[in-house]
């Protein structure tokens, strides 16, 4: 399954509520913004109209972070429909998540753990995003972690299994640069080694974010401006995807929403030098 048919919406930002007063008095020119689904699958009146008002204005893409697609327990079918119903009301091109674990039966620890990179949890998990993608009718993809810790019975590098999983389950990466660049801090790698061997034409959104330097390691905490080691991973995948759309996170210790717009735009300055140079 190839991204043909999907559509480059350009730069968007993440829908926060500390921007709201900014967005609704002057509804400003961004291409589109991206929610997170859990936020807005809720009966609660006050969300849902500040949605309503977005949906009358922007397209919106949907991302999520409680799918825990690695977990052991099976798929929660209650959430899938509720996801499945916010899709359709949002009409978001395609969804994503994130390839990790989070929960045990009966436990949810409301994180983004990683897995162990084996042939058996590809099998697991690939099968379980055939199912999700299945389900929802609409494209599905999968992110790619920050990690911190690796486990012993790794059988391969993370950029390999990332791919067999989606090839395997025939989705899409939702593939975060700046996770990149903090994994292959903590890990000692090499980011070109990373995107050089994915599947570029599978990646259907760029994500990118700041993050934490504690010197020994990196924390993506989505807190800080992008770096210039992640702004030269992204002029380099980019053009090799052929054009996604591209989000700039930011999500805690928020900056005004002008400066916030501010810093996507440099996106498109590098997406434009990138055509003039072609």
């Amino acid at each position: 399954m190839k991204h043909n048919n999907i559509p480059n919406l350009g730069i968007g930002i993440g829908l926060r509520i500390d921007h709201y007063d900014d967005i609704f008095s002057t509804y400003p020119a961004i291409d589109w913004f991206e929610i997170i689904s859990e936020n807005f699958m809720t009966d609660a009146k006050l969300p849902n109209y500040h949605l309503d008002l977005i949906l009358e204005r922007y397209p919106v893409v949907q991302h999520g972070v409680s799918l825990a697609i690695g977990s052991p327990d099976p798929l929660d079918f209650a959430y899938l429909t509720k996801l499945k119903a916010l899709a359709r009301r949002t009409k978001t091109p395609w969804l994503s998540d994130h390839l990790s674990w989070g929960r045990l039966p009966g436990a949810n620890y409301h994180d983004l753990l990683p897995l162990p990179y084996t042939q058996e949890v590809i099998t697991y998990v690939a099968e379980r995003a055939r199912i999700v993608q299945d389900f929802l009718e609409i494209p599905f993809a999968l992110e790619n972690l920050s990690s911190y810790v690796a486990y012993k019975q790794d059988q391969m590098p993370e950029w390999e299994f990332y791919t067999q999983v989606v090839e395997k389950a025939d989705i899409f990466m939702m593939l975060d640069v700046n996770n990149i660049y903090v994994s292959s801090r903590n890990h000692h790698f090499t980011p070109r080694d990373y995107y050089e061997n994915i599947p570029l034409d599978r990646v259907i959104q760029i994500h990118l974010a700041g993050h934490t330097d504690k010197g020994t390691h990196l924390l993506d905490t989505h807190d800080n401006f992008v770096c210039d080691e992640v702004w030269k991973i992204y002029a380099e995948v980019y053009p090799k995807t052929r054009g996604v759309a591209t989000l700039l996170e930011w999500d805690d210790n928020l900056i005004s929403f002008a400066d916030t717009w501010k810093e996507a735009l440099k996106a498109k300055a590098f997406q434009q030098t990138l055509v003039e140079a072609i």
